[in-house]
């Protein structure tokens, strides 16, 4: 029962760690955090539009998907680290 403690308590630790430096690293860059946002309001404001968009809202909000997976990817850079 203690490793069982353990464990979840070490998991538990590891997560807050996780959540802490995400958002660190918003703080630190917080004009990508707030194009994350901006992004998102975006969205849902062409989903719930009665129009297409000339025929562009399907490609746009395909790429505003895509935008935001590089911006968080971006956040999650650590500079330094081995990346390819």
């Amino acid at each position: 029962m203690k490793t069982f403690r353990s464990v979840a308590l070490g998991m538990l630790i590891g997560a807050g760690g996780m959540m802490l430096f995400g958002q660190n690293e918003r703080a630190m860059h917080p004009r990508i955090a707030v194009a994350i946002k901006e992004l998102r309001g975006a969205m849902e404001y062409m989903e719930a539009a009665p129009h297409d968009f000339g025929g562009h809202k399907v490609a746009a909000l395909r790429a505003s998907r895509e935008a935001i997976a590089q911006l968080n990817l971006a956040l999650a850079y650590r500079a330094g680290a081995d990346h390819k």
